[in-house]
Parts: structure tokens; C-alpha cells; sequence
């Protein structure tokens, strides 16, 4: 999944407005005037546009320097520029097209014989490097590697940057930096564990039961006051998903300040060699795609502090469209020579991230302005949608499904409500208008005069707009649902009927077409027995064409929920509409008589 999120809360209320109006009204004075139909159209509109426009506004807007907000953030000024100097730049290597990390010609990398070094958790397997002592590549079984053309029989993806190891290591002492890669250790195994130890370091990875995170700990002989571990990080993830653009759009730098949103630097944001610093105290710093994560964080179970002390990042060579590559470094101090941290690797699961901590649940901020609504609200779907499919032990298209017709069933009483408040308010119609015309110069005894039919049928002034309001409570779960689908690993993959991926479109555009036409049923029954309405009638038959054309390229799962609420609202529609009809035949009292009254 700026100017966004202002526009993207609505479009989905505006466009569920217009085809329950002419469905469930039938009459202009209740949810459907002229005004509110340009606005409908307008804001229809703004579904498909709003999700190209709010994704990195705000990210961007975030990413800046906090130093000025986070005590003690000046005292780490040494090490973040200590950390600037030492950054790696970022080249182009003609010959293979690819960039490559590259470091003063002084210090080489890589130029010692390699080890390679295997730590098992319960859920991937990591692979060590020696000289470096830093992960290359993790290995995760429970997830299937989509890129066109991978084997289908090789169900396991690998988390990796592509070019090199996925973070580097340098240790600062006094006046010194250290690079790791060029450090030869001696590596020992005992249980969980692998210990990696030279004259200079020691430096051990452990296994945790959470699956995916790996405890990291060490110790640097003769670090004086000042010294610090500077840890790289990836360059860039490499893709293993179906649509490898999409996926590269979502690389992104992100940390967390303790008690403050989380902030993200898309690598668009960073153009090429620019230099964006942030000299604030970090919980923990990541580098992501759409659905995989790299990050590091204090341990779990800490009182949440800025372990990490400053984040440098640069713009790397854009070799396409889309950017790709970046460069970051992040400071680690040491106390009294030591050092801790946790290294999460694996997928952006909300499980697995929720049972860290750390808040990295919310690694992936979207939304815009509104994140701090929908995200929360996003949230509760898919907590919901996550329980569905653990109790009923089905097939996440039927969890969608039936998560479709549960929100109409919850809706009914009040859809049942609000439709017959609009039969009512038909009733009515032609008195209140006889009213409107009698007191057109007197705009206080008309007033009074309608709060008096109002009250004399048990209704009140403000019923036409509560009738409006049921039809408006399913558009914030098709909102929310919509960055589910965006931002969710869970749905990734998973196949249903003749969908071979509920998270991407349709290849057979079959459920977006049956989503609307279930519109315009919707709409068809609704109009049966309603008063005239011209605009009422144009917009039946355009809403739902704008629909299917919109939702074309959306998530078939999403598709999927809204045919499936859709559908089940028509029972309830076809009830109405001809308690509608036999309302429309016994008409109130002579209402010129009830204006007299009056």
C-alpha cells in the first residue's frame, strides 16, 4: 500500500453512499441531492488515486533530525559523525551492473578466504560469514519464493541483499575504526550459539524461541570511553516476490524514537549520494520491503530506551525507475567494552513482530496524516480476519467471505432501522414540502413547523441524516482493508477457487466484475417502487461500471469481501423494497389539512 490521507478517508464512504442512495432512499431529501451526487462521483474517484499519492508524503515528512527533541541526543554527536566518515559510498560496477558497497581502498573488503557458518532457529536458518562475522542470508522454509520463474517445488525464501553480506560491522576505538570483514575469528558452536572470536572481538549469535530473532552480545578489548559499534546495513533486500516493482516501491530505512511514531525514508526519498542524518537515540533501526525485514533492536524484554545512537543515510545509483539501493549506518556504544542488541530477519508477520516488542509491529507506517486512525483500526481487521482463520481452520478466501456476510449481518438491525425511517420521511415528503412553500418568508415559523411534524410522527429533525449513517459503518472496514492487503504477509501467496494469489488481482478479472454487478443489483432492487429520480437512476448504472473498472488491479481478496458483503445485502434490500411498495400504496391524511394545523 499528504494529500493523500485527507482525500482517502472518505472516497470509500463517499462511494458506498452512492450505491445504497438511490438503493435504500429513493428520495432526494433524504441521502441524495445534486450536490451529493457530483461529491460521490468526485470522491469515487479518489479511491484508486489516493493510494498512488499518500504512501510516502508523510514518511517523508517525518524523517528528520530529532535530535532537538530526544535528551542526550547531543552527546551523541561525536558518533554520528564519526559514523558519516565512515560510511561506506556507494559505486557502480560497470561490468556487472550491479553496485557494490565499497570502503577506502586501505581497508578491502573481502579479500580473506571465506567460512561460512550455519545457526538454526525454530523458524529460519542463518548463515554466517567468516572473516565479518555478520549474517549473509536467511533462510526461511514457511514461505514459497514467488518470482516468475523460481522452481514451484522449492518452497523456502531467502532473505538476502544480493551482493554481499546483509550487514557489516566496524568497531571505533579512540581514533581507530576497525573493519570486521577484515578480521579472521575462530568459531565455536555450543548449542544455540555461535561465538565468533579474535585478539580483538568476541562476538556471539543466539538462537531464540521466537523464530525468527537471533540475540546478539560481544565484547572489544581496550574500548575507552567513546567507542562504538558501527553497523551498515543492508543495501537493499533482494525481491522474492511475484510483482518485483511493487515490492521494490516499499524499500524503505525505518526506527523508532521511544515514545514517538515510527518513522520511515522510502529509498525514493533519497536521491543519489545525498546524505540524510538523524542524531537521535533509536529503540531499534530496520531496512524493509513490502513483506520482508531486516532490523535491529534492543533487547526484548528491555524497558524501551535509544540504544542505537544516530542514522546516516545516503542515495545509491539509480540503475532503473525505481530506486533500489541505499546506504545507512547506525552507532552502537559500548558500556565498558560491551555490547548487546536483537536481529530480527524474516517476514513483516504481525504475530511474530507483535511478540517482539519494541512496538515493531508497526514497522510499516501507511495512511498519511491519518495513520494514527486507520493503522489502529487496520489493525483490529486483521486481528479479527487472523482469529477467523485460526478458529474455523479454513481457507483465508472463505475467512474473507465470511467476514463479508458477518458485517452485513451485524449491519442488519440498523440497515432495517434506517430504511424504514426513509419510507417515513417519504410519507412525509409532500407535507413537509407543502410546509417549505407556505413559510418560504419566514424561515423561524417554518422551522417550527416542520419540528412539529417531526414530533407529531415520533421522528425528529436530524432522522434523515441518522438514516444515512448505517450505510456509511461498512466503508471504514473496506478502508482498513484495503492497507491489509497492502501491508500483510498472511494473505501472500495463499490460493482459493481459481485465485492463485488473494493478495494480487485477478488474473481472470472475474470477482471484480461480480463485485459489480452485485452493485448494480443493489441498486436495481432499490429503485423498485421509489419515487422519481433522474439522478438517482444515471448514478445506479455509473457507480457500479466506475467500481469494477476501479477495483480491477485492487487485491482479489479485497474484491472477494466486498462481492461477498454485497450479496448478502441483497435479502434484506429485496425485504425493503417491497415493504417500500406496499408503504407507497396508503398514502398519510390530506397533508394541506395538516398544514392548516400548523
Amino acid at each position: 500500500m499528504a494529500r493523500r490521507a485527507k482525500d482517502r478517508a472518505v472516497p470509500p464512504v463517499q462511494a458506498r453512499r452512492v450505491r445504497s442512495g438511490p438503493v435504500d432512499h429513493g428520495n432526494s431529501t433524504t441521502c441524495m441531492d445534486k450536490r451529493t451526487l457530483l461529491a460521490l462521483v468526485l470522491m469515487a474517484l479518489v479511491i484508486v488515486i489516493t493510494p498512488r499519492l499518500f504512501s510516502s508524503k508523510r514518511q517523508a515528512a517525518t524523517a528528520t533530525d530529532s535530535s532537538s527533541v530526544i535528551p542526550g541526543a547531543k552527546r551523541d554527536t561525536v558518533a554520528v559523525k564519526s559514523a558519516v566518515s565512515a560510511s561506506p559510498t556507494i559505486t557502480a560496477d560497470t561490468g556487472s551492473r550491479r553496485p557494490a558497497v565499497q570502503v577506502p581502498a586501505a581497508a578491502p573488503r573481502d579479500t580473506a578466504p571465506r567460512e561460512s557458518v550455519t545457526l538454526a532457529t525454530p523458524r529460519a536458518e542463518y548463515s554466517l560469514v567468516n572473516p565479518g562475522a555478520v549474517p549473509t542470508s536467511v533462510h526461511v522454509d514457511s514461505y514459497k519464493d514467488l518470482r516468475p520463474g523460481h522452481p514451484a517445488n522449492a518452497p523456502s525464501v531467502t532473505i538476502s541483499d544480493g551482493m554481499g553480506p546483509l550487514l557489516g560491522y566496524r568497531v571505533a576505538r579512540g581514533a581507530d575504526t576497525i573493519q570486521l570483514d577484515t578480521v579472521r575469528f575462530t568459531v565455536s558452536k555450543q548449542g544455540s550459539a555461535v561465538t565468533f572470536t579474535s585478539p580483538i572481538v568476541t562476538l556471539t549469535y543466539e538462537a531464540t524461541k521466537d523464530g525468527y530473532r537471533t540475540a546478539v552480545k560481544g565484547t572489544v578489548v581496550g574500548a575507552g570511553p567513546g567507542g562504538a559499534l558501527l553497523i551498515d546495513l543492508p543495501t537493499t533486500i533482494r525481491s522474492v516476490e511475484a510483482d518485483t516493482t511493487d515490492d521494490m516501491r516499499h524499500l524503505a530505512f525505518g526506527y523508532k524514537i521511544p515514545l514517538r511514531d515510527v518513522t520511515s525514508v522510502p529509498f525514493a526519498k533519497l536521491d543519489p549520494g545525498a546524505v540524510r542524518p538523524d542524531t537521535g537515540s533509536f529503540q531499534w533501526v530496520s531496512v524493509r520491503t513490502k513483506y520482508w525485514l531486516v532490523a535491529l533492536m534492543q533487547p526484548v524484554g528491555s524497558k524501551p530506551a535509544g540504544v542505537f545512537r544516530g542514522l546516516v543515510m545516503r542515495g545509491g545509483p539509480r540503475l532503473g525507475k525505481i530506486p533500489n539501493l541505499a546506504a545507512a549506518t547506525t552507532s552502537l556504544p559500548l558500556m565498558n567494552g560491551a555490547f548487546a542488541f536483537d536481529l530480527y530477519i524474516g517476514p513483516q508477520s504481525w504475530g511474530e513482530l507483535h511478540a517482539t516488542g519494541n512496538d515493531l509491529e508497526n514497522v510499516n507506517p501507511y495512511a498519511g496524516w491519518f495513520h494514527v486512525v486507520v493503522q489502529p483500526f487496520a489493525t483490529i481487521m486483521l486481528r479479527v480476519l487472523l482469529w477467523m482463520r485460526a478458529t474455523l481452520r479454513v481457507n483465508y478466501g472463505w475467512v474473507l467471505v465470511l467476514f463479508g456476510i458477518g458485517i452485513r449481518m451485524l449491519l442488519w438491525p440498523l440497515n432495517q432501522k434506517a430504511m424504514r425511517t426513509s419510507i417515513q420521511m417519504q410519507r412525509l415528503q409532500p407535507e413537509l414540502t407543502e410546509i417549505q412553500k407556505r413559510y418560504k418568508d419566514n424561515p423561524e415559523k417554518q422551522r417550527e413547523a416542520l419540528v412539529r411534524v417531526y414530533a407529531d410522527h415520533g421522528m425528529s429533525p436530524f432522522s434523515p441524516m441518522l438514516g444515512c449513517v448505517p450505510m456509511l459503518l461498512p466503508m471504514p472496514v473496506l478502508f482498513a482493508l484495503y492497507f491489509v492487503f497492502q501491508n500483510t504477509i498472511e494473505f501472500r501467496g495463499v490460493s482459493f477457487l481459481w485465485l492463485p494469489d488473494i493478495s494480487l488481482r485477478d488474473p481472470l478479472y472475474v470477482i471484480p466484475v461480480l463485485m459489480g454487478a452485485s452493485m448494480f443489483l443493489l441498486s436495481w432492487i432499490g429503485m423498485r417502487a421509489a419515487p422519481p429520480n433522474p439522478q438517482a437512476k444515471v448514478m445506479s448504472y455509473m457507480m457500479p461500471a466506475m467500481f469494477t473498472v476501479m477495483f480491477l488491479n485492487f487485491a482479489s481478496g479485497l474484491n472477494l469481501y466486498y462481492a461477498a458483503q454485497n450479496i448478502a445485502a441483497l435479502p434484506q434490500q429485496w425485504v425493503l423494497s417491497r415493504e417500500r411498495v406496499r408503504a407507497g400504496m396508503t398514502q398519510t391524511a390530506n397533508p394541506a389539512s395538516r398544514s392548516r394545523k400548523t
